[in-house]
């Protein structure tokens, strides 16, 4: 299976780049129903990890101003991934629902089962958060004072 940015889905289908932030943004139990409801009952496909999902932490270091001493800074997690992920279950889903996406025996279905429902469920959580700020917007106002 290739794992190219070019793989490009049939028309009015997310491309691999939007597929992969839909997959991103969803919770482990979302991803793991909506995948189970894709392929329909058939087991999921054997695979072997060309290289396993990877956590690990890494010193970031600064400087003093910019440009003076170096310190270090902290430690931040980091992952082989391309998404912030420290699950790695929901790495494995996401992996395995990217290539059965770049599968043309699965790609329609997955699209439609799995990516559909899941980009619609994104939407749905930011409606709901814009309607919540929404109602706490403000309107001002200035009056202009007569000379």
């Amino acid at each position: 299976m290739s794992t190219s940015a070019q793989t490009t889905a049939p028309p009015g289908l997310a491309t691999r780049q939007e597929w992969l932030a839909i997959l991103a943004r969803t919770p482990r139990a979302c991803m793991k129903d909506a995948l189970d409801a894709a392929l329909d009952g058939a087991l999921r496909p054997e695979f072997d990890w060309l290289r396993a999902p990877d956590i690990g932490l890494a010193m970031v270091r600064g400087r003093v101003g910019g440009s003076g001493d170096a310190f270090n800074l902290g430690e931040v997690t980091v992952t082989r991934a391309t998404l912030r992920l420290r699950d790695k279950e929901r790495a494995t889903l996401a992996a395995l629902a990217d290539a059965l996406l770049q599968t043309p025996a699965f790609e329609a279905r997955m699209h439609e089962h799995l990516l559909a429902p899941l980009a619609a469920r994104i939407e749905q959580n930011r409606a709901q958060k814009q309607a919540r700020a929404a109602g706490t917007k403000v309107e001002f106002f200035t009056m202009v004072r007569g000379d």
